[in-house]
């Protein structure tokens, strides 16, 4: 199974996390989240973020997800990234997560498609595309 962890601004990874326990009634495996406050360190934030990855790896690699490229937590992940066992996307919601956890097991290609395929199909103008 890959594991899934969130790196995000302030506390909108454990909303996310929060709410998927919700949807699906229960804590999924291999998911943790790691907020980041405006007066972190990334250089303090770094190593956590390491030990994290970790607790997450069960063998199958680790997706992160991460809300905004080119912002601080984004650029923390970048620093974690190994092609084919530690990947990462920006943009993440409640839909783009809901879909990693369903296709985990499917192996990292497939659930990267997954995840960034979940949250565009999740944005719709619900007056004109339903």
């Amino acid at each position: 199974m890959i594991g899934i962890l969130l790196v995000t601004h302030g506390t909108l990874g454990e909303a996310l996390l929060q709410n998927v326990c919700h949807v699906l009634n229960k804590r999924p495996p291999l998911l943790m989240q790691l907020g980041v406050a405006a007066q972190d360190d990334p250089l303090d934030i770094l190593p956590l973020a390491r030990r994290m990855v970790e607790q997450v790896d069960a063998g199958e690699g680790v997706l992160i997800m991460t809300d905004i490229y080119g912002a601080t937590p984004a650029n923390v992940v970048l620093k974690l990234l190994e092609p084919g066992r530690i990947e990462a996307v920006t943009g993440v919601s409640l839909p783009m997560l809901l879909r990693a956890l369903t296709y985990r097991e499917k192996g990292m290609e497939t659930m990267l498609a997954k995840a960034v395929s979940g949250a565009r199909d999740g944005v719709l103008n619900m007056l004109k595309d339903i």
